[in-house]
C-alpha cells in the first residue's frame, strides 16, 4: 500500500515546481504543498539570487518562508524538491526542515539540477536535514516508486 505522502517544493524558475506536480500525480494518496520565500528575499536575476542564498548559508541565517500550517505527522512521506544552488538545497529547504523537527515520518529529497554539483546537493540536504528520518535523495523523480511504496 501507498504511504500517504505530502510533497513540499520551492521552486525559484519554475522547473522543480513542474516536477513536482508530475510527481503529485504518480502518488494517488498526496497532498502538494508549495514552500515560498517571503517577499523581497530573493532577487530576479539568478546570479543576484545565488550570492544572496550564499551569503545566507556563510552567516547561518536562513530566509523566512511562507507555508500553510501543516501537521506533518498526518503523513507517512515528506517529498521535498528543491533546485540546486552552489551544491545547496535552495536555502527556504533549510528553514522548512528546522520546522519539520519533531516529524516522525520519513523524508527525502528530490531534486532539479541544470550540471550543478549533485554530490554536494546529497550531502547537504542529509546535513541540514540530520534529525530526521532521511531515507533517500535523488535527481529527478528518479527513486519516487521506491520511496512511496
Amino acid at each position: 500500500m501507498a504511504k500517504k505522502t505530502l510533497i513540499l517544493y520551492y521552486s525559484w524558475s519554475g522547473n522543480t515546481k513542474k516536477l513536482a506536480e508530475k510527481i503529485h500525480t504518480q502518488i494517488s494518496d498526496s497532498d502538494l504543498k508549495e514552500v515560498d520565500a517571503v517577499d523581497g528575499t530573493f532577487d530576479a536575476d539568478q546570479y543576484k539570487t545565488n550570492d544572496i542564498a550564499l551569503d545566507q548559508i556563510q552567516a547561518n541565517s536562513f530566509p523566512d518562508i511562507k507555508l500553510d500550517n501543516i501537521d506533518f505527522n498526518n503523513y507517512d512521506l515528506i517529498l521535498i524538491g528543491s533546485s540546486v544552488w552552489s551544491g545547496y538545497p535552495a536555502t527556504p529547504i533549510k528553514t522548512l526542515l528546522d520546522q519539520m523537527k519533531g516529524y516522525q515520518g520519513e523524508v527525502a529529497s528530490f531534486f532539479t539540477s541544470a550540471g550543478a554539483n549533485r554530490k554536494a546537493y546529497v550531502n547537504h540536504f542529509k546535513e541540514w536535514a540530520k534529525d530526521l528520518n532521511v531515507i533517500g535523495v535523488a535527481e529527478n523523480d528518479s527513486k519516487i516508486t521506491e520511496w512511496v511504496n
